[in-house]
């Protein structure tokens, strides 16, 4: 079987497009309006940003990541790679072209699993780029373990009660509505005993009690919060999907949404890359420049042979998902979460040092790709846990030895090769 990443020429001139179109439009809004992606759009920042998502619109890219049913366009996965990861280049692409975390993954599953009033009152806005969400899954006992989860959701009549804590739910503070995880049935496995639900922002009993910052983070940014559901009722209907399908609709948002942030993981790297070039290129010290230094050398080549296999990783995941082997992508998507923070974070701590004391102020955006590689290195769950899932699934396509030595020892092969040509060789 063969793999092919290629795409027509029409294709290739929407991504020089927008290659242009996020380095002289998109990334001037990083020093414009710091840490504001996230924020409901004021006077100044609508007088910019609007026009410049009507761009994107009359281009036929807006929200490349759904379907032409959905308001999307439907461009699979490849294609979509190749986008996102232009897109990865500025904090604030992601926005100007309604593809931005989490609300890529909020959409996803309730186009995928949500009624048609939920997807009327939700969906449409959500794709518009008029509101945000936030997904509510992490708790403050545990985040990668679903089984230690407490948050309950008890059925009293036609309403549901959510009570319990949920932790790091990202963009709380400035989300119109919650998808939140609860327990519905403690006393089966928590892949058929939780549920789903959908929570407008500013219901009764949901207490936002804090909001944290990553380290570096832009004081403007929503942040990170401690969410209280204090015996918040709902209507039967705010449920997504079936009771007990919570787990399901969990894996099918974070499959998708790990392998986008491995996309856009690339040209946060490329950018690191190019702004360490640069500076070898332009730096002289010690007698001669920095790039004739072999161990700058050095970074600049180990940078690339990092670069280049993550993105051939992530372009094969992407490459099943559009076959429709989403199964056989798994392990792909594991690899891309588990490369994109590695791959990250040594580009990045290459790029300062060749730097030197300017390469840790604000005045560069390369500490930001450090600690993104860093929070990727956490969210949708730690490396290391997508380590251990990585291995079973692989171990799972090999058998035990047979004896006790192992097949590939020499002695083992010799006895076998004698068994089967022995009659017509002298061995």
């Amino acid at each position: 079987m063969s793999w092919d990443f290629s795409t027509e020429p029409e294709f290739e001139t929407k991504l020089e497009w927008i290659r242009e179109f996020v380095r002289e439009e998109v990334e001037p809004l990083e020093v414009l309006f710091p840490g504001c992606e996230f924020l409901p759009l004021n006077d100044e920042r609508r007088k910019i940003v609007d026009p410049l998502k009507q761009q994107v619109r009359d281009k036929g890219l807006w929200a490349p990541h759904l379907g032409p049913e959905l308001g999307g366009q439907g461009f699979g996965a490849v294609k979509l790679t190749l986008i996102n990861e232009i897109l990865g280049r500025s904090p604030w692409a992601p926005i100007v072209f309604g593809t931005q975390a989490p609300d890529t993954g909020n959409a996803e599953i309730i186009a995928r699993f949500g009624t048609q009033e939920q997807k009327d009152r939700y969906l449409s806005r959500l794709l518009s780029g008029e509101i945000f969400s936030c997904f509510s899954m992490t708790e403050p006992q545990g985040g990668a373990d679903p089984r230690v989860f407490t948050t309950r959701a008890v059925r009293d009549g036609d309403e549901w009660v959510i009570s319990g804590r949920k932790y790091f739910s990202s963009n709380a503070s400035v989300a119109s509505f919650f998808i939140v995880v609860a327990i519905t049935d403690p006393d089966v496995p928590v892949h058929t005993g939780a549920s789903t639900f959908l929570i407008p922002a500013g219901t009764e009993g949901l207490v936002l009690e804090a909001n944290h910052h990553l380290v570096g983070a832009d004081p403007h940014e929503p942040g990170h919060s401690l969410v209280h559901y204090n015996d918040v009722r709902v209507p039967a209907d705010a449920l997504l999907g079936e009771p007990g399908q919570g787990f399901l609709i969990l894996q099918t948002r974070l499959a998708g949404g790990r392998l986008h942030h491995a996309m856009r993981s690339i040209g946060m790297a490329q950018r690191a890359v190019e702004i360490m070039s640069r500076r070898a290129k332009s730096r002289f010290t010690q007698g001669s420049l920095l790039a004739d230094k072999q161990l700058v050398q050095e970074f600049v080549a180990d940078s690339y042979t990092e670069l280049i296999p993550f993105r051939l990783t992530v372009l094969h995941a992407a490459w099943l998902i559009d076959q429709g082997d989403e199964r056989g992508a798994r392990a792909e998507i594991a690899a891309c979460k588990i490369l994109a923070s590695q791959v990250l974070k040594s580009i990045a701590l290459r790029a300062i040092q060749v730097h030197g004391a300017l390469g840790l102020t604000d005045q560069l955006p390369l500490v930001n790709v450090l600690l993104g590689g860093i929070a990727l290195g956490l969210a949708d769950g730690p490396t290391e846990a997508h380590k251990v899932n990585l291995a079973r699934m692989l171990l799972k396509g090999y058998e035990a030895e047979e004896g006790d030595w192992p097949s590939e020892m020499l002695d083992v092969r010799r006895a076998a090769a004698r068994d089967k040509y022995g009659d017509l060789v002298d061995l």
